[in-house]
């Protein structure tokens, strides 16, 4: 068994907290950091079916991407944050730092296409560039999209180009659509795409694709996971079963 604040050191380690952005609040949120740790639950948030799953499962933590506490507190009347404070349930999440840190949200996403890291994509070093395989159609990088992310659908503009140099960014990161075009991309992977960013890419001759915030950030999920468990064989840890991709479309 390990402490709270043991199992943090390590994950800041992978993903150093200083690196996270100014807005952020990455960090161990909730709990007490000499608590001995047996069980963690994984997830991308912190929603009231995980917290709900961790009680369940008899969990003394869970890991979140998304800060379950993201601004500042004025009142304790969130009913989540009192479930977890009632079961001595500590969180701790990593955001931002995660996105950027090497092998985190980005490097995992770029890997699950096979393509070859070039460079960061935008001046927070977030996003990522890299070079597929073989160049591929779009309609069938989309398809691999599709079996690849863990999202409901896609949402896409088609510039009629092949696709060979992308780029990607977990999450809301369509402002980096011109760092993309500028690094000679020709398509941009991220999430929560407006619709004036697609009539940029109309623009800009660049390929858009929304590939949903859950479905472009939850493969980091799974990562956190085999590296968590290799490193505490003697703690349980496991994934959510209770967080999905919602959006639907119809």
């Amino acid at each position: 068994m390990i402490t709270g604040n043991e199992l943090f050191t390590y994950l800041c380690e992978l993903a150093p907290l200083e690196k996270q952005m100014s807005f952020d609040n990455s960090g161990f949120l909730i709990g007490r950091k000499e608590k001995m740790i047996r069980n963690v639950i994984l997830a991308l948030d912190v929603t009231e079916a995980v917290v709900d799953e961790a009680i369940d499962n008899g969990a003394d933590m869970i890991i979140s991407h998304h800060p379950v506490i993201f601004h500042p507190l004025k009142a304790l009347t969130d009913s989540k944050l009192i479930k977890l404070a009632a079961n001595d349930i500590a969180v701790i999440s990593m955001h931002t730092n995660l996105d950027i840190a090497e092998g985190g949200v980005n490097d995992v996403l770029l890997s699950l296409f096979g393509a070859e890291f070039v460079e960061n994509l935008d001046k927070d070093n977030c996003g990522r560039v890299g070079i597929l395989p073989e160049e591929t159609a779009l309609s069938d990088f989309l398809r691999l999209c599709r079996s690849k992310l863990p999202a409901n659908g896609l949402r896409y503009y088609d510039a009629g180009r092949a696709v060979k140099k992308i780029a990607v960014l977990g999450g809301s990161g369509a402002d980096a659509l011109e760092d993309a075009a500028e690094k000679g991309c020709d398509t941009f992977l991220t999430a929560d795409v407006k619709y004036h960013e697609f009539l940029a890419a109309q623009e800009l001759g660049i390929n858009l694709i929304d590939g949903d915030h859950f479905g472009t950030e939850q493969p980091v999920i799974p990562m956190l996971f085999e590296k968590l468990s290799a490193r505490y064989p003697d703690v349980h840890f496991c994934v959510s079963a209770a967080h999905k991709a919602i959006i639907e479309f119809c």
